[in-house]
Formats: C-alpha cells, sequence, structure tokens
C-alpha cells in the first residue's frame, strides 16, 4: 500500500483528485488530501473508500512533518512560495514531491542533498510550465535525431473561454488564479530574436503583441512571457538564433488591458485609503488628469491614440466607469479591480473553458533545407469543475506521481520533464485523455 498525500484541494486539482482515487484500486493507493478547507477537501474526496480528506494547516510543523512522514508521495498544489517547507521536509524524510511550479532558486538548491536522499523533486510538471516542455522536447529531440538543427522556438499558452461560452467582448473568464492574471506580465520580457537579445518592460508589453493562428478558432494576440532565455540549456539548445515564450488571449485583449497598466491600476504595491467610500468611477478619476471633462473624456483623452473603439467598448462592459461603490476596505488597486472582475468574468455554470497552446520550431535539417514545425494543442473542460485548465494542470503531475511511484523514473534530484523516460510515457498518457498536439510540417 503506498501513500499519496495531496497538499491542496483548489480549483486545479480537481482532475489531479479524481485521477489518483480512479487509480487507487489497481494501484494499490491510499490518497489524503488536505486543505485549509475540510469541507473542500471532503467535497473532492466525496466517498470513496480510498480516500481521507484532512483539515491541513500548511504553516503547522508538526501536522505538516506528520503528514508527510507517513506519506510515500506529496503532490503540492499550494501556492509557489508555499513549496519550500514542503520540499524541505520531503527532503529530510526521504519522501517524493511533485509540484506544477516552477523551479524557484531555492528549490535548486535542494537538489544535490535531495540526490543524496534518493528522492525527486518534480517540479514545472502542470501545463505551461509542464505540457510545453515535454511536447516541445518531444520535437526538439526528433529533429536533432534526425541531424537537423533548430533555428527558432517560439511557444505559446493561453487559459482562455471556449468559443461556445464567449459570451463577453474580452473573449476571458477567470479559470485559474485572478490574482496571477491581473498580476501578468509585471517585470521585463527577456527573448532572443535573431541573435539580438530583446528586452519589453511592462509599460510597453501589451502593445507589442504578435497574431498566433489556431487552425479552425483563428488567431489569437501573443506577448512575450518575463523570461524567454533560461530553458534553452535546459533544452539543448544555447545556441539558438530565436527562442520566445508568450502567453495567447483573444483578439483585442492586449489593447484593452494596456489601458489598465497605462493607467496603473494592475499595481499591489500600495493601498487606496478608504477605498470602500469611493465609486469605481471614482477610483478610475483618481488616476487621471484633472479636467472639467467627465470620467470617460478623460479616460479617452488620456490614452489618446492607443484606445480605439474595441477597447473603450471593453473597458466600459466592466463596469469601471460605473457609480457602484467599491466593496473592499483600505485595497491595493490590484486588488479592486481583481474583485470587480471577479465578478464579470466569472465561468458560469454551463461555461466551458478552453487550454490553446502553439510551438512554432524553424530548424535546417541535414540536406541544408529550411522546415517549419506548427504544434498545436487545443483542450475544452466539461464543466465547471472539471475545466480544461483542471484537467491539464492536473493530468500531467497525476501521470508523473503514478510514474514515480511505480519506480519508472530512475534519475534523482530537482527534475522537470525534459528527459524521455518522462516526456514519452506522459504524452502518451495525456492523449488517452484528449490533451493531443496536432502537427503541421511546412
Amino acid at each position: 500500500m503506498k501513500n499519496i498525500l495531496v497538499i491542496g484541494a483548489g480549483r486545479s486539482a480537481s482532475s489531479l483528485i479524481k485521477y489518483v482515487l480512479d487509480n487507487s484500486a489497481t494501484e494499490n493507493w491510499k490518497v489524503t488530501v488536505g486543505d485549509v478547507s475540510l469541507e473542500l477537501a471532503k467535497q473532492k474526496i466525496g466517498n470513496h473508500p480510498n480516500g481521507r480528506a484532512l483539515l491541513f494547516d500548511i504553516t503547522n510543523d508538526q501536522q505538516r512533518h506528520e503528514e508527510i512522514k507517513h506519506s510515500d508521495i506529496v503532490i503540492s498544489m499550494l501556492p509557489p512560495f508555499l513549496h519550500l517547507d514542503v520540499a524541505k521536509d520531503c527532503v529530510r524524510l526521504k519522501k517524493h514531491l511533485v509540484t506544477a511550479s516552477f523551479v524557484s532558486k531555492e528549490m535548486q538548491e535542494l537538489n544535490e542533498e535531495a540526490k543524496r536522499s534518493g528522492i525527486i523533486l518534480m517540479n514545472e510538471i502542470g501545463l505551461d510550465p509542464g505540457i510545453d516542455h515535454a511536447s516541445a522536447m518531444q520535437v526538439i529531440d526528433k529533429i536533432q535525431a534526425e541531424g537537423g538543427e533548430l533555428i527558432s522556438f517560439k511557444s505559446y499558452c493561453g487559459g482562455l473561454v471556449a468559443p461556445e461560452s464567449n459570451d463577453n467582448p474580452w473573449g476571458y473568464k477567470f479559470s485559474w488564479n485572478p490574482r496571477n492574471v491581473i498580476l501578468a506580465g509585471q517585470g521585463t520580457a527577456q527573448y532572443i530574436e535573431n541573435g539580438e537579445y530583446k528586452y519589453i518592460p511592462y509599460n510597453r508589453l501589451f502593445t507589442q503583441t504578435t497574431a498566433v493562428e489556431m487552425k479552425g478558432y483563428g488567431k489569437f494576440d501573443g506577448y512575450a512571457n518575463r523570461d524567454s532565455l533560461s530553458y534553452r540549456k535546459s533544452y539543448g539548445i544555447e545556441n539558438i538564433a530565436t527562442m520566445l515564450r508568450g502567453t495567447l488571449r483573444m483578439q483585442g485583449y492586449c489593447n484593452a488591458w494596456n489601458v489598465f497598466v497605462k493607467l496603473g491600476i494592475t499595481d499591489d504595491t500600495y493601498k487606496i485609503e478608504a477605498s470602500d467610500k469611493l465609486t469605481y468611477s471614482e477610483f478610475l478619476e483618481a488616476y487621471l488628469p484633472h479636467t472639467k471633462y467627465s470620467v470617460k473624456e478623460k479616460l479617452i483623452s488620456f490614452m489618446g491614440s492607443e484606445m480605439d473603439d474595441d477597447s473603450l467598448t471593453k473597458i466600459e462592459w466592466t463596469g469601471i466607469l460605473s457609480d457602484e461603490k467599491i466593496k473592499l476596505i483600505n485595497a491595493t488597486p490590484a486588488q479592486i479591480l481583481q474583485d470587480l472582475l471577479e465578478r464579470k468574468w466569472k465561468l458560469q455554470e454551463n461555461d466551458k473553458d478552453m487550454i490553446v497552446m502553439q510551438h512554432q520550431f524553424q530548424y535546417r535539417n541535414k540536406n541544408a533545407e529550411i522546415k517549419n514545425i506548427i504544434s498545436s494543442l487545443i483542450v475544452k473542460g466539461e464543466d465547471q469543475t472539471y475545466t480544461a485548465m483542471a484537467k491539464t494542470v492536473g493530468l500531467p503531475l497525476a501521470i508523473a506521481t503514478k510514474l514515480i511511484v511505480q519506480g519508472k523514473i530512475s534519475e534523482r534530484g530537482v527534475l522537470i520533464p525534459i528527459t524521455k523516460e518522462i516526456y514519452q510515457p506522459l504524452l502518451a498518457e495525456l492523449e488517452t485523455f484528449g490533451v493531443k498536439f496536432e502537427e503541421q510540417h511546412l
């Protein structure tokens, strides 16, 4: 009997928990799901005979230590900043750990100790990062095995709303952590293009977009992620001339979101005093030059040529120009914007979300011919519980957990899914769940 501990039962954990419970009888697993909400943990477990729901306080060192001690492997669905204490316990207690989060500097520092403990600290095994790594490496390894040289690699991913559920001008609804959406892109995007390093500061990020076409779904706006450079070494493409990783949104989204960025209301570093005394219109006006005109006219004048009719329609639709009172007390600008949009961008009962991902490879084959491969993925959710986001984040975590417990991954230490022994079985099983890339060779 193997004991699996899942810490966190939030919106991205649904498909993960279902998978480990569905496999628990044949694999001889006991599954404990711990969360700050016992009710939520119970809800995800249901009445499954191999499941146990637990009220879990991650800051309780004794409880965390005891639960990890009695587990064979831990799956952490916690926010990234909370992984480290779990990882340190896992190393100390010689237990495997699986997370979907980016490898932090502190996590990487546990690599040698994890190797000595004979354990795996598997990170970046969700959607993005995760499926993107695995699917990209499968193509890159094949190109290189056939004597080709990769010249350019661009990868884009977006969590959106399915066309049949798209009933607002933004073409967007929350299917994952809303806070991350509000704060997306802060910092400076870095990538390499035709051998030259490029940098896009946050205040220009949503104005420098690329059209990315998905067969059957039209064009999307792609904007650069903060770091496109660090994976060159991991992928074995250190000398590549062009490499960019980006995020996808419906066309027109980025231009409208740039209004919020330029105004400064995506800032989360300070609080608006007595914010609950303001209307949304008054909140917005506080960021605009003082003139005799209406708030709407001030906003149009402030944005100048960057404000088109489509963007104005989107901004007005949010209700930020309304006389509705803000409900949050002493909130940051970003919190105020998030609270407003959580009500407007909520997935309704019958809504479906959608994941879109595309890799663009350009390479020189062994005959010195330039070739292109476009590899695209579309996944739609089933309902509000088993969303496309939950599926594409949770299933890679769950499959990796099974591979580790079955002893099918030999490497130890801090890992990401870029080697064949990980990505081949991972992608093969994902295909059985409808998570399958379609390739175009050009």
